[in-house]
């Protein structure tokens, strides 16, 4: 019997203790080759740029990033290769809440289940891993009979700094009211 080793990467960035699951790039590989796909050198680098930027990308910003390390890649490379891998359960396509629009963004099926808080004032996007999540899972799977086998939790609200700053705006608001 063969063991898959996983690296655990802890993101330092957020104000949440996460950790994620990175799949060595052998597993990814693997993963791509027992679908049937090829792992080109210009999809290597569009995976790798999901699994490393630490951003949820959308296909311009991943074209853009991409087009840095390969000029040669084109739109078309990065739109079918996105499709292909969303059909190969690699990765999820989010709307993060339709902040931006009708905006897609992608980001690699190979972490651990999370949440997605998105500030509705700002834009900015933390991510949640944790046991909360998972206890929801099996609360609901054992109450309403459900084998659940993927989860996208995305909650908005205003991050500390927009809390603050709408706070200091209300505060000056009602001063203003007050004096006039």
């Amino acid at each position: 019997m063969a063991f898959t080793t996983y690296t655990f990467a802890v993101c330092r960035d957020s104000r949440f203790a996460t950790l994620k699951i990175v799949m060595p790039a052998a597993g990814i590989q693997n993963s791509l080759r027992e679908r049937g796909v090829r792992l080109t050198r210009q999809r290597r680098i569009l995976l790798d740029l999901l699994d490393r930027s630490g951003k949820h990308l959308n296909a311009e910003a991943l074209y853009q990033l991409a087009k840095e390390k390969d000029p040669k890649l084109n739109r078309v490379t990065v739109y079918r290769t996105l499709k292909l891998l969303k059909l190969g359960g690699l990765i999820d396509e989010l709307d993060l809440l339709h902040f931006e629009g009708d905006q897609h963004y992608y980001e690699s099926r190979l972490k651990q289940e999370h949440a997605h808080l998105i500030c509705l004032r700002c834009g900015k996007i933390e991510e949640f891993f944790g046991e909360p999540l998972q206890k929801m899972r099996r609360q609901m799977e054992s109450s309403l009979g459900f084998k659940i086998v993927t989860a996208r939790t995305e909650m908005g609200g205003y991050c500390p700094d927009c809390q603050s700053q709408l706070a200091q705006d209300s505060a000056e608001k009602t001063r203003a009211e007050q004096a006039g």
